[in-house]
């Protein structure tokens, strides 16, 4: 069993307040529940977005119905709350009307949930973003020369719980190839009412070979032979699903620094390997710079959720091809860091950063050698 950072739920749970839990499929959500559930004390009620009758009943908005639905019991837990119609309202009546109550929501996709509770439960809520199992979850379990050792698998087949306890290599691809094929487009079609998949994992596919590369919708849309408007609909839909995250474009002073465009990563490496059916050892690859980008981005983001550390998350580049992968601004400073996967040689600031940013942190170049202080390291 991986210990996951939110294992215990209690610090967040409020009275008269909800608690909730996104994140992608089989990520681990239920089984949160299901740990912390056997551990609580609280007298609480489990139910799902799958009943029907559970649906119909707190999307009624009936007071007194929904009311005696929680009558006797201290916390209600609702897991895949993103099916249930008007669950906002549900939520915020019994909020609102059942003193000392505390609700747990939980959802697979932010387009619907959040949609649904974000103006009801304004000042009523509490949000927590559970993302495949991180590196700093990890260290609990091996030490850091065992996460090294195992980075090359963290690397090609990502970090879901189910794959990560898999025995073999071809459990791994057989996991990771059902979660594509039939889990990770499930609350897209269920609320968006698409008819197919194949545009979707065509678009997944070209995203997939230009992870760490800036993106372009017209180019996209030319390939997929569909508009340009679809096209940034579908990644507002895959970003939403938690498939994929974009970052845009640090600028501040240089009207030669690129602005306009942006760098899509997928929320796990296994994903976006299963996407183009890539499965290859790291010394028969051709893409490991991809693989390293993409990783370092997604442990960074899990590091700076877990840990509280608020700020903005860019990449850098102008049109003369100067580059930083990565631009941090938090703190009233700017942290600019560069991903090698190898150790050797160093990297320098480009002349055009240092000059428009000389205020700017020194760079730090993350490698296959230090990567573990910038994704874990307090």
């Amino acid at each position: 069993m991986i210990t996951r950072f939110y294992n215990n739920l209690t610090p967040f749970l409020k009275e008269n307040r909800a608690l909730i839990i996104y994140g992608p499929r089989r990520v681990g959500k239920t089984t949160l529940l299901q740990n912390f559930l056997s551990m609580t004390p609280l007298k609480y009620k489990l139910d799902s977005g799958d009943n029907i009758r559970l649906q119909e009943l707190l999307g009624s908005q009936d007071f007194p119905r929904i009311l005696e639905y929680a009558e006797g019991y201290e916390l209600i837990v609702l897991d895949e709350a993103q099916l249930i119609p008007n669950i906002g309202m549900g939520i915020k009546i019994l909020v609102d009307q059942v003193p000392g109550l505390k609700i747990i929501a939980t959802g697979s996709s932010s387009f619907d949930l959040a949609n649904q509770v974000g103006e009801p439960l304004t000042g009523r809520k509490t949000t927590l973003t559970l993302y495949p199992v991180a590196q700093l979850e990890l260290e609990a379990q091996y030490n850091r020369h065992e996460l090294k050792q195992k980075l090359p698998e963290y690397l090609i087949f990502g970090s879901y719980p189910e794959v990560l306890t898999a025995k073999t290599k071809e459990e791994k691809i057989q996991i990771l190839e059902e979660l594509v094929n039939s889990y990770i487009f499930k609350d897209i079609f269920a609320l968006q009412q698409l008819k197919g998949s194949k545009v979707l994992l065509d678009l997944l596919k070209l995203l997939a070979f230009q992870v760490g590369n800036e993106v372009s919708l017209n180019e996209l849309a030319t390939n997929l032979s569909i508009d340009v408007k679809t096209v940034g609909r579908y990644l507002d839909l895959l970003e939403k699903a938690f498939i994929i995250v974009h970052f845009t474009a640090f600028s501040r002073n240089l009207r030669s620094e690129v602005v306009s465009t942006s760098k899509y990563f997928f929320f796990d490496n296994g994903i976006r390997n299963a996407v183009i059916s890539q499965f290859n050892p790291l010394d028969l690859r051709n893409d490991i710079g991809s693989l390293w980008e993409n990783f370092l981005m997604m442990e960074r983001m899990k590091k700076r959720a877990y840990k509280n550390i608020h700020g903005y998350s860019y990449f850098w580049r102008t049109y003369g091809q100067k580059e930083i992968d990565l631009i941090e601004e938090r703190g009233g400073k700017i942290f600019p860091y560069e991903f090698k996967w190898s150790p050797k040689g160093k990297v320098l600031s480009p002349k055009e950063w240092i000059s428009a940013y000389p205020l700017a942190e020194n760079l730090l170049t993350v490698t296959s050698d230090n990567y573990l202080d910038f994704i874990v390291k307090a």
